[in-house]
């Protein structure tokens, strides 16, 4: 037994009411586990892993379901992603739960390059060189104003829809074709394993 937890397995020899009974328990506080971080992401990433390839279906199922989910995390609707996800999955006949799972292209970490990328996708598929939002120029105590503005802000929601539609398809169909041949390898070689 190491030092240090030897001196804290006598520390703490006595239980309740001091009595004599030894406690195994020791107090994290006091003796820090000295693992590495990458020690946790290594061991997080393998149970990701494992639980891929423990994943029941045809690989077109799964990869449908993945390819779903990719599509549904290039859109815009926080919160309902994982909704249009399961949605898609349903109508394509994949996978829920990797629906859910694939939605996560879109996270707080990449939210913002993602989504700028997809309204300047959809500025060049519209033939929009500059997108100008002239808010000195509105006046909200104008009807007329307040008008232009709820134009204006169909219209760069309609340019990010565009974008994320097209980007949304162009990488669900890159995550099906990649992940298919990876959910058939997982599955040999699970059978094989049997």
């Amino acid at each position: 037994m190491p030092k240090n937890l030897e001196k804290l397995y006598n520390k703490n020899s006595y239980g309740k009411n001091n009595s004599k009974e030894k406690l195994s328990v020791y107090r994290l506080s006091e003796y820090p586990p000295q693992k590495r971080i990458w020690v946790y992401w290594w061991r997080w990433l393998r149970l990701v892993y494992l639980r891929l390839i423990s994943l029941r279906g045809q690989p077109e199922y799964l990869a449908r379901g993945l390819a779903a989910g990719v599509f549904a995390g290039f859109f815009p609707f926080f919160g309902f992603q994982a909704i249009i996800g399961v949605a898609v999955a349903v109508i394509l006949r994949g996978h829920k739960l990797l629906a859910v799972a694939g939605t996560w292209v879109s996270n707080p970490l990449t939210y913002v390059p993602l989504f700028f990328f997809n309204f300047q996708v959809g500025m060049w598929l519209l033939g929009i060189n500059q997108f100008s939002l002239m808010i000195d120029d509105v006046d909200l105590q104008s009807v007329k104003d307040f008008s232009e503005l709820v134009e204006t802000g169909a219209e760069l929601a309609g340019v990010l829809l565009l974008g994320s539609t097209v980007m949304g398809l162009i990488a669900a169909i890159a995550i099906y074709t990649v992940s298919l041949p990876l959910f058939r390898y997982w599955q040999q070689k699970r059978s094989q394993r049997r």
